[in-house]
């Protein structure tokens, strides 16, 4: 159905002309097909700017809209309109609220395309809702607004290729079922809809739970495990949005206290996260009222110990650093202690691991095609903690909807265009046309257990989705915190490359970035901190806490990503990938090729035995994480050896006083691994003299710590250089490297002078005296494996 145009191309900014008759008409079937279904919809208004705008606050003003939000800029007709309009970046603020009718400006020039924001704002319409796209008639032929925040040092944003766009606007014309409002074309609804549709009396849905205060059978069932949680079986929630996962835990909660549970912990990344557990816990416990981030329901129970003491009940809300902190000084957790956190996808999974083992009765939720985060990443990499910690875990999936129908048309348009729902499947086997070899040998000269290494034509990945799916599906599972606008990164980035590793199907991917390559004045003003151009996060990095001008100067390439598929582990594709990079870098003419993660023993170990030097160590725990930042390279041009051997060098010497100063707290298992990277020192008469008058007699170590440190260094440098011999030896194997049991233990006494206190938890004896006992035992086994 196609309603003719009538509003003109460019508007005065105080001329907003209502719908006529026949658009109002077509407004209205379109809402009444939604509502009828509890559908939510798409239309998409492509016009130039004035039109765009002013179609869009005709709709606004054309009905008596629930709570309705525009997206976007500011503009004359907005303010004239009396309509504010809420910054794409603070679109999360509205996470939680249900929305009518939600106008995203994508047309403005200042506005642009967020995907984060698109998410959000898509999952708060509620059933029966419409959300307006604007855009421009040729929307994908040139980068817009939004691509400001892609463009780093030395492009410019209109510089950019805009291949995320265009394919944005591929899929929204081919869906039949997106209503369309056009410059040429006027307002088009979806295919089959017209005044003449039949409208069911009621949506379809699924029979109603037998638990009255659940909305779905899915969510009942999880209500109904929630409240039987067991001391070490962990149980782990996962749901796309809008499935009631947080009303579920509100109604928990309800039930819990009832049965006596007097006081129940969640967590979350924010509170808001937790505003639906909270006010279904409210109106299921009238009686009972909020105060904070702490509900408080009085009880005519006898108070019980650890209970609080006026004998009311609470459920409180604790942020997962400051949860785990009070764990560790052992204020919160211990026996019979219940936690449920949720949106535990965008926590760090070392938070997580703490939190596991603080509180012995714990429920995770999370979403898991999130906008912020992928949950599926989330479960595979927790998957490991879980397993180790707690193998008696349990998963359930919440899969029924409840603020719209199953079958939403919003829901998978939403997932197609950001994304969300990526997985990976079997790839094709060989190379795409457009794509580079990066074999010496064609696949079939090799046989069947070589694979085929190859880098992808970003143009030809945007136009091939099944492929482009199966590549960023793989992204998904492998990363912790993929994000939607990591899609458009990988497209469109500026000097971005994607290499995949084909082996009967697509089992590796790897993302790079050039950086570097500054003028020396910019060099010189970026170390000084008086300038910071927007990327090279490598080579700024290194500037301004290392002070090397050369890292600016050079040409760095960072490994943004490098994923494994999960099945495919251990069979030796992820170094096969950063040999062939380091090859082509240095072809390129690249001086290094360098990475930045986060410290965990496992991805050390990963890039320790591929080769790769650690050059910077962040000094505090890096929010998306939960863990130190770690930087490493690998010199690929005779000036890259001169720069890594600077680098690498300096933080060696450095390192000894962080560990006695600002990293005191860093986890020694991990120090013990960048030790080992240093120089092996000599130890003199003198030096064995003092270790074995620690060792074997009653002296102090603190009166002998220069020499107890450099056994440590020594044992730690020897033990490294055997486990990288062994790892070259066997092929595929890519384990941790083998460190004593004990080695966190010598350089948490003698590198971070950790109190006694705190050892003796650790290794779980009574006291000071236990503590030096196991020491001096330890120092003699490795005098007499280490000193000459």
């Amino acid at each position: 159905m196609s309603i003719p145009p009538t509003t003109p191309d460019v508007l005065p900014p105080d001329t907003v002309p209502a719908l006529d008759t026949s658009e109002h008409e077509a407004l209205m079937t379109l809402l009444g097909h939604l509502t009828a279904r509890r559908h939510r919809g798409l239309l998409w208004i492509t016009a130039p700017v004035e039109s765009a705008i002013a179609r869009a606050v005709s709709l606004w003003q054309a009905t008596d809209w629930t709570d309705p939000l525009w997206l976007g800029t500011p503009q004359p007709d907005l303010e004239a309109a009396g309509i504010v309009a809420l910054p794409a970046a603070k679109a999360r603020t509205r996470l939680g609220g249900e929305h009518g009718l939600v106008v995203i400006d994508a047309v403005s020039a200042a506005a642009g395309f967020d995907p984060e924001a698109f998410g959000a704002v898509s999952g708060t319409l509620r059933a029966g809702g419409l959300l307006v796209l604007l855009t421009p008639p040729d929307w994908g032929a040139r980068p817009d607004g939004d691509y400001a925040r892609l463009a780093e040092h030395p492009y410019s944003a209109d510089e950019l290729e805009s291949r995320y766009l265009d394919r944005l606007a591929r899929l929204l014309s081919a869906s039949p079922q997106v209503a369309t409002w056009t410059t040429d074309e006027g307002l088009s609804l979806p295919n089959g809809m017209d005044g003449n549709t039949t409208i069911p009396t009621k949506a379809p849905c699924e029979s109603p739970p037998e638990d009255t205060d659940c909305a779905t059978v899915d969510q009942a069932r999880v209500v109904a495990r929630l409240c039987r949680l067991k001391r070490r079986r962990p149980l782990v929630l996962t749901a796309d949005r809008g499935r009631g996962k947080s009303a579920a835990l509100g109604i928990a909660c309800a039930r819990l206290m009832a049965k006596g549970e007097t006081d129940i912990l969640v967590t979350a990344p924010r509170p808001a996260a937790v505003e639906a557990l909270f006010e279904r816990l409210a109106m299921l416990c009238p009686e009972g009222g909020r105060q904070g981030n702490t509900f408080v329901l009085e009880t005519i129970r006898e108070p019980v110990a650890g209970a609080p003491g006026d004998g009311s009940a609470r459920v409180r809300f604790i942020a997962p650093d400051a949860l785990v902190e009070s764990a560790l000084a052992g204020e919160q957790g211990g026996a019979g202690a219940l936690l449920l956190v949720d949106e535990a996808a965008a926590i760090p999974a070392p938070l997580l691991s703490r939190l596991l083992s603080a509180f012995p009765r714990i429920a995770f939720a999370t979403t898991v095609h999130g906008y912020e985060g992928s949950g599926r990443g989330f479960a595979l990499r927790f998957r490991e903690h879980l397993e180790r910690q707690t193998p008696g875990w349990q998963g359930l999936h919440l899969a029924t909807p409840i603020r719209w129908a199953v079958d939403d048309p919003l829901e998978r348009l939403t997932d197609t265009l950001l994304m969300l729902d990526a997985e990976p499947c079997e790839a094709r086997q060989h190379s795409e046309p457009g794509d580079t070899q990066l074999s010496a040998k064609p696949h079939e000269a090799r046989g069947k257990s070589e694979p085929d290494i190859v880098e992808c034509s970003r143009d030809d990945l945007a136009a091939d989705e099944p492929r482009l799916r199966t590549l960023f599906g793989l992204l998904v599972q492998a990363h912790y915190r993929t994000q939607p606008s990591d899609l458009r990164r990988l497209l469109d980035g500026p000097g971005g490359r994607v290499v995949c590793l084909y082996d009967q199907g697509l089992r590796a991917v790897a993302l790079t970035v050039d950086e570097g390559g500054f003028e020396p004045g910019l060099a010189e003003q970026v170390a000084r901190g008086e300038r910071r151009p927007r990327g090279h996060l490598l080579a700024q990095s290194l500037a301004a806490h290392a002070g090397s001008r050369r890292s600016l100067e050079s040409r760095i390439r960072r490994v943004m990503r490098i994923a494994v598929d999960p099945g495919c582990r251990r069979l030796g594709h992820g170094r096969a990938l950063l040999s062939a990079e380091l090859e082509r870098a240095r072809e390129a003419g690249i001086d290094l090729l360098g990475a930045s993660f986060g410290a965990e023993a496992g991805l050390m170990a990963f890039w320790q035995r591929s080769g790769f030097r650690v050059v910077r160590l962040g000094l505090t725990r890096e929010a998306a994480s939960g863990e130190h930042a770690l930087m490493v390279a690998c010199a690929t041009s005779p000036r890259g050896e001169a720069l890594l051997s600077e680098l690498a060098d300096g933080f060696q010497a450095l390192l000894p006083s962080l560990l006695a100063f600002e990293l005191k707290e860093f986890d020694p298992s991990l120090a013990a691994r960048l030790l080992a990277e240093g120089e092996m020192p000599e130890l003199t008469a003198i030096m064995q003299r003092d270790i074995a008058d620690v060792a074997l007699g009653h002296r102090a170590p603190a009166l002998a710590r220069p020499a107890l440190k450099a056994l440590v260094r020594r044992g730690l440098v020897l033990r490294h250089k055997a486990s990288v011999v062994m790892s070259q030896s066997v092929a595929g194997q890519e384990g941790e490297p083998g460190l004593d049991d004990d080695a966190w233990l010598l350089v948490a006494v003698l590198f971070q002078g950790r109190a006694d206190a705190w050892l003796a938890r650790r290794l779980g004896l009574p006291g000071r005296r236990q503590v030096e006992a196991r020491l001096r035992t330890t120092l003699d086994r490795w005098r007499r494996l280490f000193a000459p």
